[in-house]
């Protein structure tokens, strides 16, 4: 019987726990969302790095992932000093983080997957909540308001929608000018409409979004038809 190279026989082990890691990661991924159209992992670390289950750097690339109903266009990721349960893995158990990972990122969403998105209760929250910040306190909260169209211009933001009565349904229209104060920090200025839809928003206004500390955007961009976003997120266990 020839005899093995150990080097041989090592670099074959490292290539199948490379091979079981990524197939792992991808898992995950496809565990976080409900659809990926394509979708590219890159593991680098040492043989050392991969036995103890420490990984320096993973780079992930994908297309049209659905995330609670929101279609991203395009994401690109690297996330750093990752640590997961490199044991269990390779027993065919499901990986898991063991440590907050920082992740930075580049983020697309187009127009028409942001309004493929309308339905989602990710965004229609998100949407809500945001109403219930800056409407006029005047105005009937208990109105619903069907979103029917995001437009998405330079640095501002358009939503059309129908608000529901018993007795009438009245086209309206919101206008907001999107700026980065900080890396966890948006302001939203109002601006008014002037077209023959009613807006609901009578008052030039300011509202801050704080959208956390595990989060920091470096750049945040609206161009006609497109939202470019990159940055840093904190991904927990």
């Amino acid at each position: 019987m020839p005899e093995q190279n150990p080097q041989t026989t090592s670099g074959n082990k490292i290539r199948i726990i490379t091979q079981v890691l990524t197939t792992a990661v991808k898992l995950w991924l496809r565990s976080q969302t409900s659809q990926i159209s394509a979708l590219e992992v890159e593991i680098k670390a040492s043989d050392r790095q991969l036995f103890s289950g420490r990984i320096p750097s993973v780079s992930v690339f994908a297309i049209y992932a659905v995330y609670q109903g929101l279609l991203i266009t395009q994401i690109q990721l690297i996330a750093e000093n990752i640590r997961v349960n490199i044991g269990s893995v390779l027993k065919g158990k499901p990986l898991r983080l063991l440590e907050t990972v920082s992740v930075v990122g580049d983020l697309i969403v187009d127009e028409k997957d942001l309004n493929a998105s309308l339905s989602s209760d990710l965004l229609s929250t998100a949407l809500s909540d945001l109403l219930v910040k800056v409407l006029p306190t005047d105005y009937p909260q208990s109105q619903p308001i069907k979103w029917q169209e995001i437009i998405l211009g330079d640095n501002q933001i358009i939503l059309r929608g129908l608000r529901v009565t018993n007795s009438e349904t009245t086209p309206l229209e919101i206008c907001l000018g999107l700026q980065l104060l900080s890396g966890n920090k948006l302001q939203l200025v109002h601006i008014p409409i002037k077209r023959d839809r009613e807006d609901i928003l009578k008052d030039n206004y300011e509202y801050n979004l704080d959208l956390g500390s595990d989060v920091d955007i470096e750049e945040l961009t609206l161009i006609p038809g497109k939202l470019v976003c990159r940055g840093r997120i904190n991904v927990n266990p």
